[in-house]
């Protein structure tokens, strides 16, 4: 609370438990500010392949902080099984993200899209991941190899950028 600049009274009404607080700041991320990598799947100006490649572009930042990773799974990490609503919360979020990488897959002409979607989200959940263990989103550049690799077989030509 410390951190917030507020007393326990007022944090505590607008925020009645941890759980309520987490999910709110996650809800955030539904309504307010996307995560870049969902709004790069948005993008009118890139084509389909171009987008599911861009989720993958190194992450541009100044801050000498270390990388976070995903929200959503670092709150589920976070709370353990003991925050159940929140977990419940990161799971439709992670769904609905493999949902439009499918939906781009399909745009995109894709033969298979659900298998080409749902392999694309295992590569970039993995890099995730990966970068925020290790503080190194190089991880990314490896991923994005390995996804234009994925879609230059899914194509079976180089990918339609």
């Amino acid at each position: 609370m410390e951190a917030a600049h507020v007393s326990p009274r007022t944090f505590y009404v607008h925020f009645p438990t941890k759980n309520a607080l987490v999910e709110e700041y996650l809800r955030r991320f539904e309504s307010e500010k996307p995560l870049a990598a969902e709004a790069v799947l948005e993008r009118g100006d890139l084509t389909p392949v171009q987008r599911l490649l861009a989720i993958f572009d190194p992450m541009e930042s100044d801050s000498p902080a270390p990388f976070r990773g995903c929200p959503f799974h670092n709150a589920v990490v976070e709370g353990a099984g003991e925050l159940p609503e929140v977990a419940l919360l990161a799971q439709r979020h992670k769904q609905a993200f493999r949902d439009r990488l499918v939906a781009t897959a399909a745009e995109a002409g894709a033969a298979h899209p659900e298998s080409l979607g749902r392999q694309l989200a295992v590569i970039f959940e993995g890099a995730n991941a990966l970068a925020a263990s290790c503080n190194d989103t190089d991880a990314f550049t490896d991923a994005r190899q390995a996804a234009r690799t994925l879609l230059d077989v899914a194509f079976a030509t180089e990918p339609r950028e």
